[in-house]
């Protein structure tokens, strides 16, 4: 059962009995697994777009931070649409909201809104950030009836109960039911690698993707992740648009780098992903992506936005970083045998313990592929209060 199935048992109260595939006792049967070929399908047709990743700003972020925008744990509305307002004019120089819009949608666009309910209800991309999304998109003329909230799995987002808390008119589409297994893929258009001897060794990218949106606005939420680190705006794109994706990653070891850049280079998901705005309200330091428990998740208070998802993804990873630095909890780096555990419960609980080796590197890998910069030395790091 992977993990998105432990997440509806664990909502109907069977704490996860089944949350890992694989046993840590069959860890020594994989011996330090090198990462094997990975082949890639695009949409033939498909033409590079220069609003495409890294965007039209590569290598700047604009952190907008306020000690005021979540408040016992409720988000301001209000605040959070004055932060998203500011850290657009400061990302594009403009002097508008609505002009720093229309640098990245036209009023013909079909506008994806990539959310991330994973996690919720405890920390999930905010409601309140979407509402506010989706007025400066339609603030560049296009209709609410042609913005589309959307993400891989149909019960996740009926977790987070989007459907009664986005505007009217606005669209929320699941991909793919995970208990009845209607989904919606171009079979045309995947990433093929065998990784643990899985039968099934390709993923395939959504159709809403391939065929529906012209545009993407992500919406990932600052957390750590069990396999791959960290979940960004990178890990957010690729493993919410292909299926097929848990083969990755079997305890102890990850495939996550480089599978998730990889996943994010195909055309047409690089192309129409214009703009990255993380959620960093929550920040999960600590048994991401899923954890409920309030303990290690952070109210930072933080935007980051931007078009280059690599940079903005290695400063997540240094934020969190620095958070579990400051609670002495070890690095998401750490490779020590002594830290992983085949236990679920022990994991959520105890920061000191992990599921897999993690792999923070996709970053950096994702860098490499003309994703965007992945140095910090190099990122043009911008900060409005």
């Amino acid at each position: 059962m992977d993990r998105r199935n432990f997440v509806r048992n664990a909502c109907l109260g069977s704490a996860g009995l089944y949350f890992h595939r694989f046993a840590i006792a069959d860890q020594n049967d994989i011996a330090n697994p090198k990462v094997p070929p990975i082949q890639t399908r695009g949409l033939p047709q498909a033409n590079r777009s220069p609003l495409g990743m890294p965007g039209l700003f590569p290598g700047r972020v604009v952190e907008v931070s306020s000690q005021n925008a979540i408040v016992r744990n409720r988000v301001s509305q209000p605040l959070v649409g004055e932060m998203i307002e500011s850290g657009l004019k400061k990302l594009t120089g403009e002097n508008s909201a609505q002009a720093a819009w229309a640098k990245f949608i036209e009023p013909k666009d079909i506008v994806g809104i990539k959310i991330n309910p994973s996690g919720a209800p405890a920390c999930c991309s905010s409601p309140e950030i979407v509402r506010e999304i989706v007025t400066g998109v339609q603030s560049a003329g296009v209709p609410a009836s042609n913005i589309i909230v959307y993400d891989r799995y149909a019960y996740e987002i009926d977790i987070g109960s989007y459907q009664a808390l986005v505007p009217a008119n606005v669209k929320v589409v699941g991909i793919q039911d995970a208990f009845t297994g209607a989904s919606g893929y171009d079979m045309n258009i995947y990433c093929d690698a065998n990784f643990f001897g899985e039968w099934e060794t390709r993923s395939y990218m959504a159709s809403i993707v391939a065929h529906g949106v012209t545009k993407i606005i992500n919406v990932p939420t600052m957390k750590d992740h069990s396999a791959a680190g960290v979940t960004g705006c990178l890990k957010n794109l690729g493993y919410g648009t292909f299926n097929n994706v848990a083969r990755s990653h079997r305890a102890p070891y990850s495939f996550t780098d480089p599978l998730i850049g990889t996943m994010c280079s195909v055309e047409p998901l690089r192309s129409k992903a214009v703009l990255h705005i993380m959620d960093g309200m929550r920040q999960v330091w600590h048994g991401g992506p899923l954890t409920q428990v309030q303990d290690f998740i952070y109210p930072a208070g933080t935007l980051y936005i931007g078009t280059d998802p690599v940079a903005i993804d290695t400063l997540e990873l240094a934020a969190i970083e620095k958070k579990r630095l400051a609670e002495g909890a070890p690095s998401v780096w750490e490779h020590d045998p002594a830290s992983i555990t085949s236990n679920d419960h022990e994991f959520f609980h105890n920061p000191h313990k992990n599921l897999f080796y993690r792999r923070p590197g996709h970053i950096a890998s994702a860098g490499k592929l003309g994703l965007g910069v992945a140095d910090l030395a190099q990122i043009d790091h911008r900060r409005v209060a």
